[in-house]
């Protein structure tokens, strides 16, 4: 039986605070995938995200060079964010080891205990089985008691109104 993971919202915080760059492993330029939301969204909050994804390799995705693997990266990222099969996990993290990032994080439905273990006996911190783009918005104040900030207000339920109605216009 596998132990239920639990990370401290405090822990979490700290990491997405001190996180200026990521590298993503499986970045997807099809707009469809979560990987590609989740890179816009992350860019979006001043995120620097780096696509890795070997199919892809020198193209431009969201405005960011893809690279093929992480050893091929221009710098060091902060953190390795891990969109691929769990069992694909072992040799990123290997490879985060290698070039020096201080975080992975694994994607939902993404956990490999064994590579985590490693990773945090050569001193990166460790996160499996999460989203950063989901944990910003939760930790973030950006997802509130219906699920998330829609840019909606409304004192009534089902009356919502476009806050972009409201804006002025240039």
């Amino acid at each position: 039986m596998t132990a239920e993971l639990r990370y401290a919202d405090a822990d979490l915080r700290r990491i997405l605070k001190e996180v200026k760059t990521i590298a993503m492993v499986g970045a997807s330029m099809n707009e469809m995938r979560p990987s590609y939301f989740a890179m816009l969204y992350l860019q979006g909050k001043g995120f620097r995200i780096i696509p890795v994804n070997p199919r892809y390799a020198g193209q431009t995705l969201l405005g960011e060079t893809v690279y093929p693997d992480l050893a091929s990266l221009p710098l060091v990222p902060d953190m390795v964010d891990i969109f691929r099969r769990s069992e694909d996990a072992p040799p990123i993290v290997d490879e985060a080891i290698r070039i020096g990032a201080k975080v992975v994080w694994m994607q939902l439905g993404v956990r490999h205990d064994e590579a985590a273990a490693k990773a945090e006996a050569a001193g990166l911190t460790v996160v499996m089985d999460r989203c950063p783009k989901i944990e910003y918005g939760r930790l973030f104040g950006e997802i509130g008691w219906m699920g998330v900030n829609r840019g909606m207000i409304s004192s009534k339920k089902g009356q919502a109104m476009q806050l972009s109605k409201f804006r002025a216009k240039p």
